[in-house]
């Protein structure tokens, strides 16, 4: 892979992982209710997940996943819908958000890393981002190395930037500010998600 690929690759990678959306919310989530760690977890549980559909598109399933548009179609449905269930969950959450906070209850790190998985193996923009603009990069890395830079690019990329999210968010200077608008915070996600899981839905009904 030439050096001028890589760099296209690694500004594609930032921007897509800098862009707004479910994950963002997951690792915020995960953050503020149990602390640094769990949002750590959660975002290199995430970076697994992108690093998964790297290795998937270096492989050359996601050029068959867009010649099957039935199965693409598919994928994006059941996506949707987790996307809708968790927004559905984080908007229930909102009435006890800030007795948990207060009291210290923390989920599981197992938890965190489950949440951080899933939101990138069931967000279809992160599918359709793979299969949009990812795979051109495909072509370029034929050496062993070149294919590993393709896939290891974008999981690094998506750690750290996460884990930069998790670390300020639970600076001791911050976290009380954010905690205070607890609920707030949940029902922004919740509506987030919400919108983004009935907009892949129904741009696949129509």
């Amino acid at each position: 892979m030439e050096l001028t690929s890589w760099f296209a690759l690694l500004a594609i990678c930032c921007l897509g992982a800098m862009s707004p959306g479910p994950s963002l919310a997951m690792v915020v989530r995960h953050t503020l209710a149990s602390g640094r760690l769990h949002g750590i977890v959660c975002a290199w549980a995430h970076a697994m997940g992108i690093g998964f559909y790297a290795l998937v598109t270096l492989l050359g399933l996601a050029a068959l996943l867009q010649s099957a548009p039935m199965v693409f179609n598919g994928i994006a449905v059941i996506g949707g819908l987790y996307l809708i269930w968790l927004g559905i969950q984080a908007l229930r959450a909102t009435a006890g958000a800030d007795k948990k906070y207060q009291a210290g209850q923390q989920t599981s790190l197992l938890k965190a890393a489950a949440d951080g998985l899933a939101i990138s193996l069931f967000n279809p923009k992160i599918l359709l981002f793979f299969i949009a603009l990812f795979s051109q990069f495909v072509l370029s890395a034929q050496s062993l190395l070149g294919q590993g830079l393709v896939v290891l690019t974008p999981l690094v990329i998506d750690g750290l930037w996460y884990t930069v999210i998790a670390t300020l968010l639970s600076h001791q200077a911050v976290l009380p500010k954010i905690k205070q608008h607890a609920q707030l915070i949940d029902k922004i996600s919740g509506v987030v998600l919400l919108f983004l899981g009935a907009k892949v839905i129904v741009g696949i009904a129509f």
